[in-house]
């Protein structure tokens, strides 16, 4: 993964630097985490229209939409290709599923090399590099929603 912070080996130069480097990994792990779980409904819906014309006539005609054109086929024709599709959909999202495992790793080496901390109390601000683990270390803080 490129960073716009780190060209040729080099470290960001300030904490504006490092915080913006952090927050373009996060947002890149927010976006492929939200085109997962837009894929995973696809899925789900592919297996609907799989259960629910498998046990129909097999040559029933049925309506697919094809790249903005419904066509007219036969529930022979369409149960396969809705299979493939749903198949490759599941291999796409294995594949997401392990780039967001590698940037979520890279994200928590990044937090670990400069020592950056989430405070959830007061809506996701960064601690950044310079400061001192200490005064909040070992402390227990409640769900967000009690006060």
């Amino acid at each position: 993964m490129s960073h716009k912070g780190e060209g040729d080996g080099k470290e960001p130069v300030n904490e504006q630097a490092v915080a913006n480097l952090y927050g373009s990994m996060r947002s890149d792990i927010n976006q492929l985490h939200s085109k997962i779980t837009e894929l995973e409904m696809e899925v789900s819906e592919h297996s609907l229209v799989i259960n629910a014309i498998q046990p129909l006539d097999p040559s029933r005609r049925c309506y697919r939409m094809i790249g903005g054109v419904l066509v007219e086929r036969t529930i022979k024709e369409v149960v396969p290709a809705v299979q493939r599709n749903k198949e490759g959909l599941e291999e796409v999202i294995s594949r997401m599923n392990e780039a967001l495992e590698k940037k979520k790793k890279e994200l928590s080496e990044f937090e670990a090399k400069y020592k950056i901390r989430i405070r959830k109390a007061d809506g996701d601000v960064k601690d950044e590099a310079g400061r001192k683990e200490g005064s909040a270390q070992g402390v227990l803080v409640g769900p967000a929603g009690e006060n």
